[in-house]
């Protein structure tokens, strides 16, 4: 299964079209539709893949690509923003026929940031938080989970973290919480914290919530990300896992390598995933 059969599988040549000025739209939705009637994983974008990228910009990207679901980041909606502005964004998105399905990553090392973090997502009218609420506010956090059943799926960051470095030290502060407590799982920093993340899917089946999908040119520490299909993750066994568990939540691509310039890569990313898809469906 060469990697050019998965990004023609995928409609990349569709893709492609939208970079020379000849982009037909038609053809990424066909992919998309024949993918979700295979019972495809459900693809989304996180946010911070749009961290140098206006709104109205990352939005048109995100039709171009035919990618549906976002989570969102802060500097497309400031976490102190009042109703008025929710709506203003939430709204920009629907008419678009996008959605907004989680926010964050959200830093949360006091209480009070904990209520504002939960009083945001009730704004934005959304059931989970893709946050980093710091260990000893755990047990703050598990009674706003209760009282507002919203929940909240906690991000790995990698070696450098000092809180959640991997998928396996989320789960050990998790492991006795409510169950509406689980992890966000970024396959790459995994990696670079020396978990597998295709085991990390199996073992945490139960509380996996959300995932942020990227690439390694290689497994160290100090890796940088790169396209999907351009480095040595297993990407095709990741979602093979996926599908095994019955995952239902998103596989949100969060592209890092050229942030000023996002949209080639991903485009190539959301293409490789989706032939990936389709081939270990």
């Amino acid at each position: 299964m060469i990697r050019r059969k998965f990004l023609q599988s995928a409609g990349m040549a569709a893709v492609g079209l939208g970079w020379k000025g000849g982009f037909v739209e038609e053809s990424v939705s066909s992919a998309v539709a024949g993918s979700a009637a295979a019972g495809a994983l459900q693809l989304g974008l996180a946010g911070y893949t749009f961290l140098h990228v206006p709104l109205d910009q990352g939005i048109a990207m995100m039709k171009r690509v035919g990618v549906n679901a976002l989570s969102i980041k802060d500097f497309y909606l400031p976490l102190d923003s009042d109703g008025a502005k929710v709506q203003e964004v939430k709204e920009k998105f629907t008419s678009a026929g996008l959605k907004i399905y989680a926010a964050g990553v959200i830093y949360m090392k006091t209480q009070q940031e904990v209520d504002r973090a939960f009083e945001y997502a009730k704004l934005l009218g959304i059931d989970m938080i893709v946050g980093v609420p710091n260990p000893e506010l755990l047990s703050y956090t598990e009674q706003k989970v209760k009282a507002y059943n919203i929940r909240v799926a906690i991000h790995n960051h990698g070696p450098e973290d000092k809180l959640y470095p991997s998928p396996v030290d989320v789960y050990e502060h998790i492991k006795g919480l409510d169950s509406r407590i689980g992890l966000c799982l970024d396959i790459g920093h995994a990696a670079r914290a020396g978990a597998d993340p295709v085991e990390v899917i199996g073992k945490y089946s139960s509380r996996l919530f959300d995932m942020h999908i990227k690439d390694l040119s290689v497994i160290v520490r100090e890796s940088k990300t790169i396209n999907l299909g351009r480095g040595v993750l297993d990407i095709p066994g990741v979602i093979k896992a996926l599908k095994k568990i019955k995952y239902a939540g998103y596989c949100s691509i969060e592209h890092e390598l050229d942030m000023n310039d996002p949209l080639p890569g991903v485009a190539e990313s959301v293409g490789y995933f989706r032939g990936v898809d389709r081939v270990v469906g």
